[in-house]
């Protein structure tokens, strides 16, 4: 059970410092949000801040790119620092040439599903990607509910990876609490996205740690 804090909810204002109390925390990645105005209505970061967050901790860069035409920027990215680098299937022209380019430049890939998408536009892929990643929410904003259907999707998400014979990570992101971090771990999901459902509680390591614990007991 892994834990992936969004930085998309943390304080700007002292980002070093909000880094190093999610390693202190107990963080296992650092999840970060990249918009660009076009496959999604917000505008975040680019790679010069992923370049200046990998300095800044520890911690393995979990790098979700919500932009059109990613392929035009993996590299920048993967230069950057990231660890791994999430494409989304809605906005890669060519998916499978997106994972490739992922992988050739020595980082880890990821493909991510939106809520209305189905999980079979997966399948040409799974035999090349490191993480698959369930949106619970639709992508632009934090601070959004936790979408119930996709609990569904989790589940036949996880029965697809099994299928495969192969460790692949399966994340969930959006609207991620300790109240209900339970039913996806229980549906089948083990890395966890959560921005306000950490960054909003006093003390991160409380949270995670609660967090991590509700988990485990779904697969007990």
């Amino acid at each position: 059970m892994k834990i992936s804090p969004s930085i998309l909810s943390a304080d700007f204002t002292r980002l070093g410092a909000e880094l190093k109390a999610l390693e202190d925390a107990g963080a296992d990645y650092i999840h970060v949000d990249v918009m660009d105005g076009r496959f999604v209505p917000n505008i975040t970061i680019g790679p010069f801040i992923v370049e200046a967050i990998k300095r800044a901790t520890r911690l393995p860069l979990d790098v979700h790119l919500m932009i059109e035409e990613p392929e035009r920027y993996i590299a920048d990215f993967a230069d950057a620092g990231s660890d791994i680098i999430t494409v989304h299937v809605e906005a890669a022209r060519h998916l499978h040439k997106a994972v490739q380019m992922i992988k050739e430049s020595g980082k880890k890939a990821g493909v991510t599903l939106n809520p209305a998408t189905p999980v079979s536009t997966l399948e040409e892929v799974m035999g090349d990607v490191d993480l698959a990643l369930v949106m619970s929410v639709n992508p632009g904003f934090s601070g959004q509910g936790f979408i119930q259907a996709s609990l569904k999707k989790i589940s036949a998400v996880r029965a697809m990876i099994n299928a495969t014979g192969r460790s692949i990570e399966l994340e969930v992101d959006g609207g991620i609490k300790t109240s209900n971090i339970k039913a996806a771990a229980a549906a089948g999901a083990d890395v966890f996205v959560s921005g306000s459902g950490v960054f909003s509680t006093p003390d991160y390591k409380k949270t995670i740690s609660a967090m991590k614990e509700e988990a485990m007991t779904a697969k007990a």
